[in-house]
């Protein structure tokens, strides 16, 4: 195991990055070597062999890109790996309690994380670069960089059972990003694992979407679902996503480490009012030009205005509020396919009886596909 040392001549220089790193915001900062082996490589191209990248073809085509860290910058010598705490206010398992309210998920209530943490990285590249003369490139994770296993590597966390970065003193709640440079910086010891035995985030999962510790079946998982997906969703996930319309955090919630988490410092990240727990109804409503600016500088805005109202549908027909039937008729006659063909399945589960009399006039494959 690589450790840091303080008998390394750069030792002073990784010191005044942490510090500068602190100094702009971020919450936790570590260092790893990005020339040393790199086994996680050979886990996402089997992940994507299995077909467990579902419909994100991206995965795939950037595959030889995300097999190590230098093979998208061959002179990288270190990486600083920087997080953001978002812990949240409250449990946000308690969203699921109010099926007439649409749980959003954590790190999509406040402001796009991707600009917050963007704009941090390069302020702290901009000042290396001047400071120390090095070159630099800043990645978040849209970049093709595998993040979470560098962020163990740099000692910020491990990978739990569920694949995400568990971390001792923020729990789930860190936002990651990467600042590779030239420079040659002693690296940090790795985090170890200390999950132990524990099951939580396996045994939470709606939708069984762990085949095994340290799996995950995209396909199955409500984050994909909801966000990556752009057709309809298949039926036999339909109910256990709930009220759940953008993203879950039931495997995040129920880590055991979330004890020591902090709810975040950054103003950015907390919750938008118009977030916490929207109605169901209010949201079904949303036609682009609105759905555009109440998700203004949000992520849930990359989606798109169509298959949220989807999501959103779908979480209606959970419901089980036949009030809600005011909102799903208006959408059976929707432009888009994908929104009559969830007004369809809603309409079907809250007022079955009802149901066929409200068939309009549509006769595209996908909608029918749902009366059948």
């Amino acid at each position: 195991m690589t450790t840091s040392t303080s008998s390394h001549p750069n030792q002073l220089l990784k010191d005044e990055i942490r510090a500068e790193a602190l100094r702009l915001g971020f919450h936790a900062c570590g260092f790893a070597d990005a020339t040393a082996a790199w086994p996680n490589g050979q886990w996402l191209a089997d992940f994507v062999a299995d077909g467990f990248h579902g419909d994100m073809g991206w995965m795939e085509e950037t595959l030889e890109r995300r097999s190590h860290p230098t093979a998208m910058w061959t002179e990288a010598r270190s990486a600083v790996v920087l997080g953001m705490n978002y812990g949240p206010e409250h449990d946000p398992l308690t969203a699921l309690d109010h099926p007439d309210r649409a749980a959003i998920s954590v790190y999509a209530q406040g402001d796009d994380y991707h600009d917050v943490v963007k704009k941090r990285l390069k302020l702290l590249a901009g000042w290396m670069h001047r400071r120390f003369g090095e070159e630099v490139k800043v990645f978040v994770d849209t970049a093709p960089l595998m993040e979470k296993p560098l962020a163990q590597r740099a000692g910020l966390g491990w990978q739990g059972k569920h694949t995400n970065l568990v971390s001792r003193p923020f729990g789930s709640w860190l936002f990651l990003g990467s600042v590779l440079t030239t420079l040659d910086l002693p690296p940090d010891a790795p985090e170890a694992d200390h999950c132990g035995s524990c099951r939580a985030c396996l045994d939470v999962c709606p939708t069984n979407a762990f085949p095994e510790p340290n799996r995950l079946d995209a396909r199955r998982c409500i984050s994909y679902l909801t966000i990556e997906l752009a057709g309809p969703i298949p039926v036999e996930f339909r109910s256990a996503m709930g009220n759940r319309i953008y993203g879950c955090d039931d495997c995040l919630a129920v880590c055991p480490w979330n004890k020591f988490a902090q709810v975040s410092s950054e103003a950015a990240f907390h919750a938008r009012e118009t977030l916490k727990g929207p109605s169901l109804a209010a949201l079904a409503v949303l036609d682009d030009p609105s759905f555009r600016a109440v998700f203004s500088k949000s992520p849930v805005k990359r989606i798109g205005r169509d298959r949220f109202v989807r999501n959103v549908l779908y979480a209606i027909g959970n419901s089980g509020d036949a009030g809600l039937m005011a909102v799903v008729e208006p959408l059976l006659s929707d432009p888009a396919s994908v929104v009559r063909g969830a007004a369809v399945w809603a309409a079907r589960r809250l007022a079955p009886d009802r149901a066929a009399t409200l068939r309009g006039v549509e006769e595209d494959t996908d909608v029918l596909a749902e009366w059948a």
